[in-house]
């Protein structure tokens, strides 16, 4: 029988429609099987039942060519229902092997994501110790306990002292600064324009040097 090659070999991969289509068939082949094994109880003889009298001669009392063709379609049938039943268990092998496959895949690839989020960040040189309500560090979104990595111009490389940010400071009064800081391990950046207010100074904040 070769109605299942056709369908496996224009395939190469098995999804679960074709899971389904290879048990309809196989039910298929258990009707049929069960309606030939009818016909054979309809004339008393089964799959092994003798078709001569003990005379030997053929019986009269049945209809031989129905019982020859039922029996023969029998065994067809029970070999394409051997073949589909190893056909269903390869498929379903492979489905689950496949599904196996892709949530490997898609565990690795949701890994590499969130390695991929956890940048190597540089080593802040300040720390922010104090933020005054209402300044344009507080506007700004800086928190008391930030770890300062970058304050417009300077950086983790060329900071030397707390001198190289006030002089930013100083040079950039009503321009937005671009500053970013380590909070909770993550990296945050924000724009911060020094600039006049009720308080002291033009940002409203204290930062203190981190010694290493």
């Amino acid at each position: 029988m070769k109605m299942t090659e056709e369908n496996s070999a224009g395939k190469s991969e098995i999804s679960m429609e074709d899971v389904k289509n290879l048990v309809k068939k196989k039910d298929d082949i258990e009707e049929q099987i069960k309606a030939y094994y009818d016909v054979l109880e309809d004339q008393g003889v089964g799959v092994e039942g003798p078709l001569v009298d003990e005379e030997g001669f053929p019986r009269a009392d049945v209809n031989l060519y129905q019982i020859r063709a039922a029996r023969h379609d029998i065994s067809c049938l029970q070999n394409d229902h051997k073949a589909i039943m190893v056909e269903i268990e390869d498929a379903l092998h492979k489905l689950h092997a496949r599904e196996k496959a892709k949530r490997e895949q898609d565990e690795a690839e949701a890994q590499g994501e969130a390695m991929e989020h956890q940048v190597t960040l540089p080593p802040p040189f300040a720390r922010v110790d104090a933020v005054t309500q209402g300044s344009p560090a507080c506007g700004a979104g800086l928190r008391v306990g930030d770890e300062v990595i970058e304050f417009g111009s300077v950086n983790t490389g060329n900071f030397q002292n707390l001198q190289n940010i006030a002089s930013v400071v100083q040079h950039s009064e009503g321009k937005p600064l671009r500053v970013a800081v380590i909070r909770d391990g993550q990296k945050a950046q924000m724009s911060l324009t020094p600039q006049r207010w009720s308080g002291r100074g033009l940002l409203g904040c204290n930062i203190v040097p981190i010694h290493r």
